[in-house]
């Protein structure tokens, strides 16, 4: 092993995003498949991890949406003259977050700026802050704490009672490369960071740590490098393009 070698091997955990160009993933973060597992009915239920795609201990991952490597970057960006800003809201989102007062031995929050509408939050007859008041039985509690669980950006979170620490799923230190299902057949998702890994914005700006990240693979998020669902946008209108 080489000096070169041995000081990669020390890289800590970290993405990094280049101004304009591609996210640098350092510290041999593990990189997967996930793709969304629904009902006869379209509605999400769970994920299922596809595979693992191989990596070295630092790579470059898409973040323009044109690379011909996807996700690794082939610098696409450049010929396009990508534009990534970073607009991302940089305050924490405790600072934004709404607490419902309905709940029985469950207390949920809602981070609306961090909601991509992956639809883990609801199923066909009702969503997660219609079943609030019905927490007191359990099977329903326990099926509104599993929905949050499944929430890529975490914009649900829940405790045990208000003011207590979040309960988080221990989710693993890795990045998913993520396959959403719609009714027009499976689309790219954004990347799903897991496991509170640290994220470095290009501007300098700081950017909080936190157990469940989506980040922009589309190139057209109006919030950078967060998704904002802008991608399932164009898959529709790319659709209807198709269908005529």
């Amino acid at each position: 092993m080489t000096d070169a070698d041995k000081n990669e091997g020390r890289k800590e955990k970290k993405i990094i995003v280049f101004p304009n160009g591609p996210y640098l993933i350092q510290g041999g973060i593990p990189l997967v498949r996930k793709a969304q597992v629904v009902s006869e009915f379209g509605e999400p239920l769970t994920w299922k991890t596809e595979g693992k795609i191989e990596t070295k201990e630092s790579y470059s991952l898409c973040r323009c949406g044109k690379s011909t490597t996807f996700p690794f970057c082939d610098k696409s960006h450049r010929n396009i003259n990508f534009d990534g800003s970073e607009m991302a809201d940089t305050h924490l989102t405790k600072d934004r977050r709404e607490t419902y007062p309905e709940g029985t031995n469950i207390s949920v929050s809602y981070d609306y700026y961090l909601c991509m509408n992956s639809g883990f939050c609801r199923n066909r007859k009702r969503g997660i802050e219609e079943m609030l008041p019905d927490t007191d039985d359990s099977e329903v509690r326990a099926l509104v704490m599993a929905m949050i669980e499944r929430c890529p950006s975490g914009s649900y979170t829940y405790s045990i009672q208000e003011g207590e620490v979040d309960i988080e799923p221990d989710y693993p230190q890795q990045i998913a490369l993520t396959t959403e299902i719609t009714s027009d057949g499976p689309i790219e998702g954004p990347l799903w960071v897991t496991g509170n890994i640290p994220i470095e914005r290009s501007d300098g700006q700081p950017f909080e740590q936190r157990n469940r990240v989506t980040l922009c693979s589309c190139g057209h998020s109006l919030i950078k490098p967060l998704c904002d669902d802008t991608h399932r946008t164009l898959a529709e209108e790319k659709a209807k393009k198709k269908n005529g």
